[in-house]
């Protein structure tokens, strides 16, 4: 008998604001798993995405507007294995970002988003558990030195 495992790819952006004292967080709407929760934005790569970067693109501009610019570090990521409450399996990789420019433009996978000071991230509610965590994880990457930035 021959089991396959299926599973999704899901990317997540960190994006730290310019002095990377803050974090973007999205309050996901209609969202079977974290519905009023918040979150950062991004999504599935599909099909039709020619790349990684391509996927994290189109994402960010469904999710948050084209006219917001974020630069990434698109090779390297923080991985996640989710399980969701359908039983499916998700593998969310995490990656670090800084905003560039643009204001943002919800789409109505949202329901509000807030730049949250990292000081205040262990007490910011209603989250998702890791965001602490993640977020240390972006800054520490975004803080080293001669980095491969990729403007989306």
């Amino acid at each position: 008998m021959t089991t396959h495992t299926l599973f999704q790819y899901c990317q997540k952006l960190v994006i730290l604001s310019e002095d990377k004292s803050a974090v973007l967080l999205a309050k996901r709407k209609g969202e079977a798993d974290y519905d009023g929760t918040y979150s950062f934005v991004g999504g599935k790569m599909e099909t039709t995405d020619e790349n990684m970067v391509a996927g994290m693109q189109r994402e960010k501009n469904e999710e948050i507007g084209v006219g917001i610019k974020v630069k990434v570090l698109p090779y390297e990521t923080y991985n996640v294995l989710f399980r969701k409450k359908d039983g499916n399996s998700m593998v969310v990789a995490h990656v670090a970002g800084i905003y560039v420019s643009g204001d943002i433009d919800l789409n109505d996978e949202y329901s509000e988003y807030a730049w949250v000071p990292i000081t205040e991230l262990p007490t910011f509610e209603p989250k998702i558990v890791n965001i602490p965590q993640l977020t240390q994880w972006a800054v520490s990457k975004l803080s080293e030195p001669n980095q491969d930035f990729v403007e989306i």
